[in-house]
Order: structure tokens, then C-alpha cells, then sequence
């Protein structure tokens, strides 16, 4: 009975990653948690995948915020690079 709850590490990886996006079902909590009172090692991944997710999510917060087009003059310099680097080619 006990052995449908035991799962790899490599498993709670998988499962970690579909917890943190609210995928993971009941039962892969249950095994998580299981898994995580003999392993001392998993505990620590998945407090390091959270932590990165916060810093990834609030960086893309910030990012959003910031216009991210070329001005007038870069677009042209950047044509000219083009074409130049294509007329060397033939």
C-alpha cells in the first residue's frame, strides 16, 4: 500500500513544478509530502523553485513597465548594418 506514495526524487521535481503552478492533484501533494519526510534534499529545490519564480515574477513586472522599441535612428542604423552585411556576402 505504502509503495504508491514512495517516488523518486526526480518525481518530485515534476511534481514541485506542477504544484507550483497549481496543477498537481491531490494525491501528488500527499506524495510530495511523504517523500519530502525522508529526503532532506527535495525540501531545499523546492524552496529555491519558489524563491526563483518570486524574483522572475517581480522582474517581469518591472520588464513590462519598460518600452522596449528602437528610436528612429537606431532602426535606420540597424538597416544600414544590415544591408552592409549583406552586400559583403555576395
Amino acid at each position: 500500500m505504502f509503495k504508491k506514495f514512495k517516488i523518486t526524487c526526480d518525481e518530485v521535481t515534476t511534481i514541485c513544478d506542477k504544484n507550483q503552478y497549481g496543477e498537481a492533484t491531490f494525491w501528488d501533494k500527499v506524495k510530495l509530502n511523504i517523500h519530502f519526510l525522508r529526503c532532506k534534499i527535495c525540501p531545499v529545490y523546492t524552496k529555491q523553485n519558489v524563491l526563483l519564480t518570486v524574483f522572475y515574477k517581480s522582474y517581469s513586472e518591472n520588464c513590462k513597465k519598460v518600452h522596449h522599441c528602437l528610436t528612429i535612428e537606431e532602426k535606420e542604423e540597424l538597416k544600414r548594418e544590415f544591408n552592409k552585411v549583406n552586400t559583403q556576402q555576395f
